[in-house]
């Protein structure tokens, strides 16, 4: 189709087209993702073979010094003149072999099993007394910490090298190493993004980093209500709990409850998402229209809206909601009938209760729209609105050929992380209907619980099953992660980004 027979489609064709065409090419989209991260794979390798290369190059182009940095860390600095650093480096590498001997080798030594010996009870004829064997818990983490030590480790060794063998290449060409004060006032000044940077990361990376690590091997494990420490053990299962999600063959339960959930999940995230943008972006003209009285009054109510937590809301809606709430009350005055609408609870009204679910949440999160987009209505041109009107287009064109490209050009992004946030969206299910109405088709959920709410309830509820709660977290986040990056790399605020500037 040609720009000229495009142009004289209707907004309606030209919306069936632009999705026809978004369909035929999401195939392409998905296997260049795909290709990317091969590529990304590939270029790991290649990387760590260049290292290798580099690693034995500089042994053989080293001098003794250098060469004794290979084993001894800081030998070649301090040889070299470069006192403090070849300090740092020796210290390292001996708080390392400690920690090793009296403590990380304990734990690391029995990563491959979780723990062998059980915890076994001495009756002494009056009480039971436990004696405690191996904590797998404790084998895991302490594991995963020493693991994550001995590649931070590892870096410092290979910086170690590196400067051995700068330094040496500065004594060949008569150079002096730089001194304390020279390095200290560097990294207030020329790396000071480096000195401000360092302890946000290292924080980082102990409270979000390795906890991450820790509970993706959770996913590897049995460990349920009955596989608890440090009254027993759990160990590796391999992806059983992987599996267990796809078991279609056999029909299993958690195979069932997996599939329909993940599918309730997808509209429930398209419709909350949508129903948001749409209906906030109608009430934002309108209260942008020229004419309309009172303009701040409007937005300051929707404020005060947000201002009201999100879970009060969904609590007192939760209470007006049940069959003898404020809701049903009223419809059997109006209607003068004493029969009562489960909203929330019939297991037979599936459909009821997400629907319900939906417009609430537009409750809580279309002022939230209203007001980014009121931010942006604000901040289109206003001598593109004046050039529509001298052309003579009517409201319609004006809003399809201006503001809805110059909407969806910004908040296109902020699309996506309320997309990715309603697939995560804990608090409207939990707290407004707790997973309900109850069936014991699904293993161990409700028919309006999605992923993340199931992942609670197995996790927290009576089975305690951690292995198959952090299978679906990571599930969970590679369909999270491969959607936002395939959408968000063929927008047009990725591709054209000057588009509108």
């Amino acid at each position: 189709m040609t720009f000229v027979e495009y142009k004289m489609l209707n907004p309606f064709q030209r919306f069936v087209y632009n999705f026809k065409k978004f369909i035929k090419a999401a195939p392409k989209a998905v296997a260049n993702f795909f290709i990317m991260i091969g590529k990304a794979i590939v270029s790991f390798f290649v990387g760590i073979g260049k290292g290798v290369a580099n690693y034995f190059k500089t042994f053989v182009k080293g001098d003794w010094a250098t060469k004794f940095s290979y084993l001894i860390f800081g030998f070649g600095d301090i040889h070299k003149g470069k006192y403090y650093k070849g300090i740092l480096f020796f210290l390292a590498e001996v708080l390392y072999i400690l920690y090793m001997m009296f403590f990380g080798w304990t734990y690391l030594s029995k990563f491959l099993t979780l723990g062998t010996v059980e915890t076994v009870y001495v009756n002494d004829g009056i009480f039971s007394t436990p004696i405690y064997g191996d904590n797998s818990m404790l084998i895991l983490l302490y594991s995963v910490l020493t693991i994550v030590i001995t590649v931070v480790v590892f870096a410092i060794y290979i910086a170690n090298i590196k400067d051995a063998y700068k330094h040496q290449i500065m004594k060949a060409n008569g150079e002096q190493p730089t001194p304390l004060k020279k390095d200290i006032k560097e990294f207030l000044d020329g790396k000071y993004h480096i000195t401000l940077m360092s302890f946000p990361c290292l924080m980082i990376g102990i409270f979000n980093i390795l906890p991450l690590f820790f509970m993706i091997l959770i996913a590897f494990t049995n460990f349920d209500k009955t596989h608890t420490p440090p009254g027993s053990l759990f160990h590796w299962v391999g992806f059983s709990n992987f599996s267990s999600l796809f078991d279609l063959v056999n029909s299993s339960q958690k195979a069932k409850t997996f599939l329909e959930l993940t599918e309730w999940t997808f509209i429930w995230a398209v419709a909350a998402t949508f129903s948001n943008y749409i209906l906030g972006m109608i009430v934002a003209l309108m209260i942008n229209k020229k004419g309309i009285k009172l303009k701040a009054l409007w937005r300051t109510l929707f404020v005060i809206a947000i201002a009201v937590p999100q879970f009060v809301s969904l609590l007192l809606m939760n209470q007006m909601l049940q069959e003898n709430g404020a809701i049903n009350i009223l419809l059997s005055r109006i209607t003068g009938s004493p029969d009562t609408i489960k909203f929330v609870s019939d297991p037979n009204a599936r459909w009821l209760a997400r629907l319900t679910v939906i417009i609430v949440n537009c409750w809580v999160g279309i002022p939230y729209t209203i007001l980014s987009m009121s931010g942006i209505l604000m901040n289109i041109p206003e001598d593109l609105y004046e050039s529509a009107r001298i052309d003579g287009a009517s409201p319609v064109k004006t809003f399809t050929k201006i503001t809805l490209p110059y909407m969806l050009f910004v908040t296109t992004p902020q699309l996506i992380t309320q997309f990715v946030g309603n697939i995560n969206n804990f608090n409207v299910i939990f707290l407004l209907t707790g997973g309900g109405p109850t069936t014991e088709a699904y293993y161990q959920a409700g028919q309006t619980d999605i992923l993340v709410t199931w992942l609670y309830n197995l996790s927290m509820g009576a089975e305690h099953n951690y292995g198959l709660a952090s299978a679906i977290g990571i599930l969970v986040f590679i369909i999270c992660a491969t959607l936002s990056l395939i959408v968000y790399n063929n927008t047009k605020s990725m591709k054209d980004e000057e588009a509108f500037s």
